[in-house]
């Protein structure tokens, strides 16, 4: 059997990682977007996003892998997926309407023996409704995208979800066949069941993310040590080894705050008790001001501080700023002597601050240093060098980046998230 032909629409952080991966499965690929420049980048091979490994991927199947700005090149194709990226506001709500355009525009190039499968993520009800319309057969699949590790997931999907008109109905033969070259289990079921699952994955996400943060607070009021607990807790089989048990600085990027919005919007329109999704959304607000509250303690009255701030990404291995931790800190200091380093991010996201070469640069001469993405290179830091390093002797590492007792033992003041301070010994 020939190797269906695949498009993706939109070449967004989703539809550049799932086009890779496709092209990799031997699948000849036309990625195409409409936007000129970016088309231009990705034809001469620079990536308009941070993601490992997603370089190296888009280079060894460059063969199979064409970049197009003619939406009329989709014609060719046997499969479509509509893969853009959907933006969300401050209030976490989705907009859909470059997406329905997108559609729309997609839909009028399509052979009629194509298919056009819906990758990005949609509240309940968007797809039956696409079925109104005389497209090729819609078809519904459930994005796997998360921010630092696109790739990983891309290439090694744990399962399909895909949502259809009818379960009963085998699934069009060319898009069984690019889903079978995965190796992953495929699980049919109606649009709706597949739209809400989804969000049913990134509320049991965000019930263990809450959990973890609530409890992490309290292992910090009465002397506990929440990383001692979390062994505990992934020994019980009710909870498992790969729980999500990590304390954090509340809901970042925008997958999980949206999804907690359309359910609220869903629950407070049908007269459904949603007060847990109004609770975790504050809980995150509150986590979020967690570094905040804890420099508040530090800086007093003292308003000429020098702070370091180490990371500006809302996570590590993304160059994404949607809701991150980092941002929100800064936005508390404005009026401060602040110096900011990022492996990938400018600092132009927060231009009043003084940018870094390096993390132990913007290290030097700093009386606090927060490390607020957790960048893997930011474990390579040792208390010896950044105490030869600043002038001041307080570290706020949320993530336990570095040795908690060590960097006591080097003479600073060590904060973190799940247990209280370490402080040097006064002997």
């Amino acid at each position: 059997m020939s190797k269906p032909i695949v498009g993706f629409a939109g070449m967004t952080h989703l539809g550049i990682n799932s086009a890779a991966a496709t092209a990799a499965q031997g699948f000849p690929v036309f990625g195409y977007d409409a936007d000129l420049a970016l088309i231009a980048g990705l034809r001469a091979r620079r990536m308009p996003i941070a993601e490992p490994g997603l370089d190296d991927l888009v280079a060894a199947h460059a063969e199979r892998l064409s970049f197009t700005d003619k939406i009329a090149d989709l014609k060719q194709c046997d499969v479509v997926y509509i893969a853009a990226d959907v933006p969300t506001d401050d209030e976490a709500k989705s907009d859909l309407g470059p997406i329905r355009a997108l559609i729309d525009g997609v839909a009028k190039m399509l052979r009629e023996d194509a298919v056009l499968v819906v990758l990005c993520q949609v509240p309940p009800g968007f797809c039956r409704a696409l079925t109104q319309i005389p497209y090729a057969r819609v078809i519904y699949q459930v994005e796997t995208l998360i921010f630092g590790r696109a790739v990983e997931r891309a290439m090694r999907p744990e399962r399909f979800i895909v949502g259809v008109d009818d379960p009963s109905r085998p699934l069009p033969a060319a898009y069984r066949q690019v889903l079978e070259s995965f190796g992953c289990p495929i699980l049919p079921m109606r649009y709706e069941s597949a739209e809400l699952a989804k969000i049913s994955i990134n509320f049991c996400l965000v019930a263990s993310v809450t959990v973890a943060n609530v409890l992490a607070e309290i292992s910090e009021a009465v002397g506990a040590d929440w990383a001692e607990i979390v062994p505990a807790l992934k020994l019980d089989k009710r909870i498992g080894p790969k729980a999500y048990l990590k304390p954090g600085l509340g809901l970042s990027g925008g997958n999980l705050e949206r999804d907690l919005r359309t359910i609220l919007d869903i629950g407070e329109g049908r007269g459904t008790d949603v007060g847990l999704v109004r609770a975790w959304f504050g809980n995150s607000a509150h986590r979020k001001d967690w570094t905040w509250r804890t420099l508040q303690k530090i800086l007093s009255d003292n308003s000429r501080a020098r702070i370091a701030v180490l990371g500006l990404a809302y996570k590590e291995n993304t160059n994404s700023t949607k809701n991150s931790p980092a941002l929100q800190l800064l936005s508390h200091l404005k009026n401060r002597q602040v110096r900011v380093h990022d492996p990938v991010v400018p600092n132009s996201v927060a231009p009043f601050t003084e940018a870094a070469s390096s993390a132990l640069t913007c290290a030097k001469g700093a009386d606090v240093l927060v490390i607020a993405t957790p960048w893997p290179e930011y474990r390579e830091l040792t208390p010896s060098a950044l105490a030869s390093a600043m002038a001041g002797r307080v570290i706020i590492d949320p993530y336990r980046m570095l040795d908690g007792r060590a960097a006591a033992a080097a003479g600073f003041t060590y904060h973190t998230l799940g247990m209280p301070a370490l402080r040097p010994d006064p002997c």
